[in-house]
């Protein structure tokens, strides 16, 4: 299955037919193995409980997965109406009115069925086509996700919901997450950079500010407690230490949640363990600065896409004489300006014959042709490069 590809929510939803993923699981059981894979914290480092073999998908591809399969648990666990399930979330986004923030806007109306699921899905998981800003802004738009989650179990016991409630639920995570962070005794760059992430990824803004005692207010039930536990966790781990402050105002936040001691113990102590089991594949969270987290989730692409593409690449090669030669004297020397050129062109000219290379062919594509040029080698016929090794 490829998320990536049209029809894989239908093959996907084919699957949960024959093995269900969601038998027998409580709220609290489901809401854990959402946090285990990272969905949570907007870091998908796995597939719920690895129900799929995840091992070729990018994060998006994990992220689609669990947000789908997490739709599915509300979904099993709420439903009060005979509709079935691909048009019960299509109606949920109708009715929040999305279209209003022009998120949705090019695809609500259509036929309801997988495929307009599919655009939903994909658009809501990746709103900013600019690749810079969405490797800068992507693990705290996605945190929010689980708003979505928590908005569809409310709109499927009532079957009406409007933008406001999604609004005060993103309104209150932002007033609590400001509110640790401010509580630090010494706020760093990257601090004040979260706290203006957290209230630019906010999709359903609110005119109103709400005060942290007021945010509280509109924390009702166990997955919301749960989820505004951790994402405060979150947002204090970011630098890798809770310092006092933080600490003292967590545990005030889970006293004013009514929950358990053993759940904020809980929350402390999962997201050290999460970050610190992960920290290689979390770039927001490592020393990176902004342009070495683009080339890092760029590179990882590039080599998603060459990889998925490498038989069509080759031959596509093998039938480009000219580039075949130059590419050839690229692994042994470095090629001048007018030859450099020449081989951006006609890469150029064989992505247009591959739909999945079309990134390349954006504005700014050309940037990524360096991470091209590294794959070369490999895609070469062995004979024009004796000294390989293979790995």
């Amino acid at each position: 299955m490829n998320p990536s590809a049209s029809g894989w929510i239908k093959k996907l939803l084919k699957e949960l037919e024959t093995t269900s993923i969601w038998n027998h699981t409580d709220n609290q059981s489901f809401y854990d193995s959402l946090r285990e894979s990272g969905f949570i914290y907007g870091s998908n480092v796995k597939v719920v409980k690895e129900y799929l073999d995840y091992s070729e998908f990018t994060e998006e591809e994990i992220c689609k997965v669990n947000f789908l399969l997490a739709l599915k648990y509300i979904f099993q666990e709420n439903k009060t109406t005979q509709v079935d399930f691909v048009e019960s979330v299509i109606n949920f986004y109708i009715e929040i009115n999305a279209y209003s923030t022009s998120i949705f806007s090019e695809i609500l109306g259509g036929k309801k069925t997988e495929s307009l699921l599919e655009k939903i899905i994909h658009k809501r998981i990746q709103i900013d086509d600019n690749l810079i800003d969405r490797s800068f802004n992507y693990f705290i738009t996605n945190a929010l996700l689980f708003t979505d989650i928590l908005a569809y179990k409310a709109f499927l016991q009532t079957q009406e919901i409007s933008e406001k409630h999604i609004q005060h639920l993103e309104s209150a995570i932002e007033a609590i997450v400001s509110e640790v962070l401010n509580s630090k005794t010494i706020k760093t760059e990257y601090d004040n950079s979260l706290i203006k992430l957290v209230e630019q990824s906010v999709r359903y803004k609110s005119h109103k500010t709400l005060t942290f005692q007021e945010a509280l207010e509109f924390v009702n039930t166990d997955l919301e407690k749960y989820y505004i536990m951790d994402i405060a966790s979150m947002a204090t781990w970011g630098d890798l230490k809770i310092d006092k402050n933080e600490k003292s105002l967590l545990l005030k936040l889970g006293e004013n949640l009514n929950l358990e001691q053993e759940r904020i113990d809980n929350s402390l102590l999962f997201i050290e363990i999460f970050y610190n089991n992960n920290k290689d594949k979390i770039a927001l969270l490592s020393s990176q600065n902004i342009v070495k987290t683009f080339y890092s989730n760029s590179s990882k692409m590039v080599t998603k896409l060459i990889s998925r593409n490498s038989k069509r690449l080759q031959k596509e090669l093998l039938e480009s004489k000219e580039l075949m030669v130059l590419l050839t004297k690229s692994t042994v020397r470095d090629l001048n300006d007018e030859e450099q050129k020449k081989v951006q062109g006609q890469l150029l000219d064989i992505f247009k014959s591959i739909p999945s290379l079309a990134i390349f062919l954006l504005p700014g594509g050309a940037l990524l042709l360096p991470l091209v040029i590294k794959f070369i080698p490999k895609l070469l016929p062995s004979s024009f490069d004796d000294n390989r090794i293979e790995d």
